[in-house]
């Protein structure tokens, strides 16, 4: 399946509306040091693709290899202009030789997202893609009723269109505009090889008495040979339009829907979890109540009045737990006290656990937060130490099988020339592979102590202290080994290992030999991780052929476990202020840079390869990953990252990074990515470490200047205006993300507002109780009960929120149109 989570918004990501902006002044400019205090609109989509079933026969589907109901299981979220209309869903059969096949789509409006406050999870039918349904991009148009000496006229006047859907081979369409108005029918001339035309262009109609309402206005890709390609049309109400007597903007193209649809369920179906998330993110100053008690209550931990944390996890639901986790693990992450609220939860899980057994094996707030916790500080160690042997096992493909019951010898081929192998030979085989494996990966983890992130050390240190001092007694002497590794091994490196794609370990799924041999790993350093109990031998005697090499890898991750947590105070601190003077790279990866810069001829082998670091400083670049870097961008003088017309060089993973150099003017630098999932993330990075940097631009041009000309708008002036509006609030969230404090803090405050009820019934209940066994000392102790100090705070975001103008003013829609969405 491939879903294009393209940043140029097409049909299934529809633009906002409005002219583009006129482009700021390319020169240099520093960077702010803190984001602007102003309220923001925050949409995003919560998305997970779950599996298909009952696809048409095809060859194979383009991540699940050769089969009709393939399993995802992928996760994504995807921040949004508020304005958005749409998301698709393409389902794709690949071919390795030919285009990719369309299976079927999924379209989900915004507003029927919008009408969901869990959002939309289930089962959707595919429907069949139609190429006159398939239409993207926006019409500028001027329409005013002028007096006439007979009758009023309508005048319609046709300037320009953006981001138009390629209908041609050559990654471009030959557009033109139809306008058609009482039985009356007027065209546009037509602009060859864009997708970005601009016509200024004016037609006149005679309103008569009685004609009719709609005035239609529909775009089309004009061929020579075969028949004109539908690429839009948008409808007026005239009579409406007649108060106004003039209206000028921009319009979104719409579907022709009034063809009759294959019948759903013929292309199978597709299991999703979509659920749209809109913020308005107050200034940083509103949410400081909220964020100082907070901190407060995990400072003061369990010894502390109010116990606000136990009551948030008491009151929090199974299904949105994980979220609630998250959310308060970066809050407390950017407030510097992550440690500190882990080691609160720890405590309160170690408060009610009576059974060793039993820790930490519940979705608990504990386990729950702590998992977010290694993915967000942990992603780049994970990374270091599991790599290299997750490439190995997908580069050499082995049949690796350890269970009899399973064992397919004609998968496997011959040991010699001629003899196939034994179902013996087989087994031991694969026993010699998955120890070679096994040994491998826990040789690097021991190796791995420094590397270690120095907050996730004292936060395992903690851990390992609280669950000794619990469980003290020798009998429970692997416990403390055990905490660490259901958090390390079984919660973060098993998972990685199974699926290394959903942990950014590797860009596609892997085939069915592959899976197998990556699932029997797992469950290698499961057992591992259990300390090899007899327990976890009794579930699988197949294993056995293992247990050396797991009876000695329990002895080596005690060693590194003892290594890990032994880490003093002075040691964290002197740790992270080292990590915090380098300059962490924020991706990195190999890219095709071209070489001429635009100044020679644009062809796809004008592309140089190499290795290049984005970090918080700039984008720089070398022959190797361990060369000599070069800078070739500083950060704060990006002013856009764009996609490149597919046209402009032959391919549709090219992206464009327009900058200012150290005199100030405009430069662009084409790099060209190997597919779109990593032109998308590439994209996403770009933007949101330059996000803040002043200058940033509305408008730019998604061709190349070639020759005398801008090959998207056909404009001669070079410096003319962008003929399309940037794209620097699409993006992708990511792992390594820079921390949004404000936006936590009112993804907490939502939450919290969802459980206000039970929190001011539990005041209740706490307070009658306080007033029936003791006597207050003091005026002021009422104002000290953090419970109604938390009460108090969400009544003031309330209050903030009812007059933000968002609240008070919401958007009316344009009265023009009636196919408008």
């Amino acid at each position: 399946m491939k879903w294009e989570r393209s940043p140029r918004p097409r049909a299934d990501l529809p633009s906002p509306r409005g002219p583009p902006p006129r482009a700021p002044s390319l020169a240099p400019a520093r960077r702010p040091l803190h984001r602007t205090l102003a309220m923001a609109r925050r949409s995003s989509l919560s998305i997970r693709i779950v599996e298909g079933k009952h696809l048409p026969a095809k060859d194979m589907t383009a991540t699940v290899w050769k089969t009709l109901c393939p399993f995802w299981g992928e996760e994504y979220q995807v921040h949004l202009p508020p304005t958005f209309h749409a998301v698709a869903f393409y389902v794709m059969d690949e071919d390795a030789l030919s285009r990719d096949d369309v299976i079927g789509k999924v379209c989900l409006t915004r507003d029927t997202l919008a009408a969901l406050p869990k959002g939309f999870s289930g089962w959707a039918h595919l429907t069949e893609v139609d190429p006159d349904e398939e239409v993207q991009g926006e019409i500028h148009l001027r329409l005013e009723v002028v007096p006439g000496p007979r009758a009023c006229r309508l005048r319609c006047s046709l300037l320009e269109a953006r981001d138009l859907a390629p209908k041609d081979r050559n990654g471009a369409s030959d557009p033109f505009v139809r306008v058609r108005y009482n039985g009356r029918t007027q065209e546009t001339s037509i602009v060859k090889k864009s997708c970005y035309p601009r016509w200024n262009e004016t037609f006149e109609f005679e309103v008569e008495e009685g004609a009719p309402e709609a005035l239609c206005v529909e775009a089309w890709d004009w061929d020579l040979v075969s028949r004109n390609d539908f690429l839009g049309k948008v409808v007026f109400n005239i009579h409406r339009l007649g108060a106004a007597q003039q209206e000028e903007g921009w319009f979104q193209l719409q579907p022709d829907q009034s063809k009759s649809r294959q019948e759903e369920g013929n292309l199978g179906s597709l299991q999703l979890e979509v659920r749209l998330l809109d913020e308005m993110v107050l200034p940083s100053g509103c949410y400081q109540p909220l964020v100082q008690l907070l901190c407060r209550e995990v400072k003061l931990g369990i010894q502390g009045p109010g116990q606000l944390i136990p009551l948030i996890e008491e009151m929090t639901s199974t299904e949105c737990r994980q979220e609630v986790a998250t959310n308060l693990l970066k809050l407390f992450l950017g407030q510097g006290l992550a440690k500190e609220f882990l080691d609160l939860l720890f405590q309160l899980e170690l408060g009610r656990t009576s059974e060793a057994n039993t820790l930490f094996r519940s979705n608990s707030l504990a386990s729950k937060s702590m998992e977010s916790f290694l993915k967000v500080a942990g992603m780049r160690y994970l990374h270091g130490v599991l790599r290299p042997i997750i490439d190995r096992i997908f580069e050499e493909k082995k049949y690796v099988e350890l269970d009899p019951s399973k064992v397919e010898v004609k998968d496997v081929g011959c040991s010699g020339l001629h003899r196939p192998q034994t179902e013996a030979e087989l087994l031991e085989q694969s026993a010699q592979t998955l120890r070679a494996h096994l040994g491998a990966l826990l040789s690097a983890l021991c190796r791995s102590v420094r590397a270690c992130p120095a907050v996730v050390r004292a936060t395992f240190r903690q851990l390992f202290l609280r669950v000794r001092q619990r469980f003290p007694s020798a009998q429970h002497q692997d416990v403390p080994f055990i905490a660490v590794t259901s958090f390390l091994c079984l919660r973060f490196f098993s998972p990685a290992i199974m699926a290394p794609k959903l942990f950014h370990l590797r860009e596609r799924h892997a085939d069915a030999r592959t899976s197998r041999t990556l699932l029997l790993l797992a469950k290698a350093v499961q057992n591992v991780g259990n300390m090899d109990t007899p327990a976890s031998r009794a579930k699988e005697a197949w294993m056995e052929p293992l247990q050396p090499t797991v009876h000695q890898g329990v002895a080596q991750l005690k060693d590194f476990i003892t290594k890990l947590v032994d880490i003093e105070e002075k040691e964290e601190l002197d740790l992270q202020r080292a990590l915090s003077l380098q300059a962490t790279p924020v991706k990195e990866g190999p890219l095709f840079i071209h070489r001429t810069k635009g100044k020679g001829p644009l062809m796809s082998s004008s592309f140089k390869k190499l290795y290049f670091f984005l970090t918080t400083e700039a984008l720089s670049f070398a022959k190797t990953p361990s060369s000599k870097k070069c800078a070739l961008i500083k950060l704060a003088n990006i002013r856009a990252a764009e996609k490149v017309e597919e046209k402009s060089f032959g391919s549709s993973h090219v992206m464009q990074v327009i900058y200012t150099d150290d005199t100030g003017r405009p430069q662009t630098s084409y790099l060209q990515c190997k597919c779109v999932n990593e032109l998308n993330q590439w994209l996403s990075a770009l933007r949101k470490v330059s996000i803040n940097n002043t200058g940033l631009l509305g408008s730019y041009h998604p061709g190349v200047f070639r020759g005398d000309k801008w090959s998207c708008c056909h404009q001669k002036d070079k410096t003319d205006l962008g003929c399309d509006k940037t794209r620097s609030h699409v993006t992708l969230q990511e792992w390594n993300d820079p921390l949004d404090h404000d936006l936590e803090a009112q993804l907490i405050y939502r939450h919290l507002l969802g459980m206000e009820a039970a929190l001011r019934e539990k005041h209740r209940e706490l307070s009658t109780s306080t007033e029936a066994g003791s006597v207050p000392t003091g005026p002021g102790e009422a104002l000290e009960d953090p419970l109604a100090q938390m009460l108090q705070v969400l009544q003031d975001l309330r209050e903030a929120h009812s007059r933000s103008p968002a609240s008070s003013a919401p958007v009316e829609p344009n009265c023009l149109l009636e196919l408008q969405t």
